[in-house]
C-alpha cells in the first residue's frame, strides 16, 4: 500500500515526447498529480517542427501521422489539428529513370487502371496486393501485431514466401516500406509490416496543418498549467528522488522515464535485466524551398526505387498544407536512410544533382534551407523481437517509449498508457 505522505507526491515522467505526454493525459484524467520534466525548449521529443523566418515549418524529420492508429484515435482530437491528407499511393522512380504512377485502386475506384498498368510489377504482383488487403482486414490491428507466425521472419522474407516478384519488391516494397522502417533491407519483423500495412490500407497519412508538432501540443495543452517544466534536465536518479542539473532535488512518488532507450540508459543505475541492447535506425531530411508549383498539386510521394540513390524519399509538404511554406514557395522535404558518411555540404550536392536528374533542371536552383541528421530516429525491431517489454524497471520506476515495443507513434502512445494503466491499478 501507498502511503498517505507519497500520495501527495508527483509522479514525475521525465521527457515530454509521446509517450511522456500520453502518460501524463491518463495520469491527470484519473485525478493522478503528476509533474512531467523536460530537457528541451518545447515538448514532442522527436516530432518537433520548427519555424524558419521566412515562414516555412519544417518538421524534424519528414513524418506523416496514420489516422487508423488505434491509439491516435484514443486520444488525439483531428478536429483541432486540421488534418490534411496526402493522396494514397506514390510516384515511383524506377531505376531506368522512368517513373510510374500506384494509386491505391481500394481508396479511389477510378485509379484502378492505373494501379493494375503501372510499370512496377506483373498483373499477379498487383492481385497479391488485393489478397493482403483483404488478409489484413480479418485482423485487428492488435491482432496482427501479437501474430508469432509472422515476428518470425524478416519483411523480405515473408513478401517472397507471399509470392511478390523481386521486381515488385525492389520497385515498391523496398522504397516504399523502407522508408516508413528507414530499412531499405527489409529486415524489420513481418508482423509490424503487416500492421503498417493495415493502417495505409484503412487510414490517411497527413500531417496537422501547422506541422507534428501541433500533436504533442494538444497533449501538453490538456495537462494544468506548470505540469510541464520545459529546460529542465536530469542529472540522477536515486530511487525516487531525481536530481537535476541544475541542483534543485525533487521527490516523486513514482519515476517514469519517457525519454528514449539512449537517455534512459544513462539515467539508470544499471540496465534492466529483461532488456536487451536496441540498435537505432538513422535518417537524414533535408529540406529545399522552390518557386509554387504551376497548376494543382498531385499530393503523392515521390519514391526512388534505385539502390544507389541518396535521394530515398521525396515530399511536397506544402502541396499538402500551404502554412509549411510562405505564399508563392514551395516546401521540399527529401529522405536519405541509413549512414551515409558524407558531411552536410556533399550530401546537398550530391542530393541537388540526383532531384535535377529527377525533377528537371529547376532542382538545380531549389536553395537549400536546413538538414536534420537524426542518428535515434527509430529503434530497430527485427525478427523475434517482443511485441512488448517490460514497462516496469522496478518499485516505483517505470519506463514508455517505442524504443520498449515497436518503432512507431502508436507504439509510444500505447506504452504511455499502459504504464498510466499499471500505476493506476497499483
Amino acid at each position: 500500500m501507498t502511503s498517505a505522505n507519497s500520495t501527495q507526491l508527483p509522479i514525475i515522467i521525465i521527457g515530454a515526447g509521446m509517450a511522456g505526454l500520453s502518460c501524463a493525459n491518463y495520469l491527470h484524467r484519473a485525478g493522478r498529480p503528476v509533474l512531467v520534466l523536460e530537457a528541451a525548449d518545447a515538448v514532442g521529443g522527436r516530432v518537433r517542427t520548427d519555424v524558419t523566418p521566412e515562414g516555412f515549418r519544417l518538421d524534424r524529420g519528414f513524418q506523416v501521422l496514420l489516422t487508423r492508429y488505434p491509439e491516435v484515435e484514443r486520444l488525439i482530437d483531428y478536429g483541432a489539428l486540421h488534418l490534411k491528407a496526402f493522396r494514397s499511393g506514390a510516384v515511383i522512380r524506377l531505376p531506368d529513370g522512368k517513373q510510374t504512377t500506384l494509386q491505391n485502386p481500394l481508396q479511389q475506384p477510378a485509379a484502378a487502371f492505373s494501379a493494375l498498368t503501372s510499370r512496377i510489377g506483373s498483373l499477379p504482383d498487383k492481385l497479391r496486393i488485393v489478397s493482403m488487403v483483404q488478409h489484413v482486414r480479418r485482423f485487428t490491428s492488435q491482432q496482427l501485431l501479437s501474430r508469432n507466425s509472422t515476428n518470425e521472419v524478416d519483411t523480405l522474407t515473408f513478401l517472397r514466401q507471399y509470392g511478390w516478384s523481386e521486381q515488385m519488391i525492389q520497385n515498391f516494397f523496398r522504397p516504399f516500406f523502407g522508408g516508413v522502417f528507414l530499412d531499405r533491407g527489409l529486415s524489420t519483423a513481418a508482423n509490424f509490416f503487416e500492421f503498417v500495412f493495415k493502417q495505409f490500407v484503412e487510414g490517411e497519412a497527413v500531417v496537422p496543418a501547422l506541422g507534428m508538432q501541433q500533436i504533442p501540443e494538444q497533449l501538453a495543452a490538456r495537462l494544468p498549467t506548470g505540469t510541464v517544466r520545459l529546460n529542465t534536465p536530469v542529472a540522477t536518479l536515486e530511487g525516487t528522488s531525481v536530481q537535476l542539473q541544475s541542483g534543485e532535488t525533487l521527490r516523486a512518488s513514482t519515476v517514469v522515464l519517457a525519454v528514449d532507450g539512449e537517455a534512459a540508459a544513462h539515467l539508470l543505475p544499471e540496465p534492466p535485466v529483461s532488456t536487451p541492447p536496441r540498435a537505432w535506425r538513422r535518417t537524414t531530411c533535408t529540406y529545399f524551398a522552390a518557386p509554387a508549383a504551376k497548376g494543382r498539386a498531385d499530393k503523392l510521394l515521390r519514391l526512388n526505387a534505385s539502390s544507389t540513390a541518396l535521394a530515398h524519399n521525396v515530399a511536397f509538404p506544402s502541396d499538402v498544407a500551404s502554412a509549411y511554406a510562405p505564399a508563392g514557395h514551395r516546401l521540399v522535404s527529401v529522405s536519405t536512410h541509413g549512414e551515409h558518411g558524407l558531411s552536410e555540404a556533399d550530401l546537398t550536392a550530391r542530393l541537388r544533382q540526383e532531384l535535377t536528374d529527377w525533377f528537371g533542371p529547376e532542382a538545380a536552383q531549389w536553395q537549400h534551407l536546413r538538414t536534420y541528421d537524426i542518428p535515434y530516429a527509430l529503434p530497430e525491431y527485427p525478427a523475434g523481437q517482443s511485441v512488448r517489454q517490460s514497462l516496469k524497471i522496478q518499485d516505483h520506476l517505470y519506463r514508455c517509449g517505442d524504443y520498449a515495443a515497436y518503432p512507431s507513434l502508436n507504439a509510444a502512445l500505447a506504452s504511455g498508457r499502459e504504464v498510466a494503466e499499471m500505476l493506476l491499478a497499483s
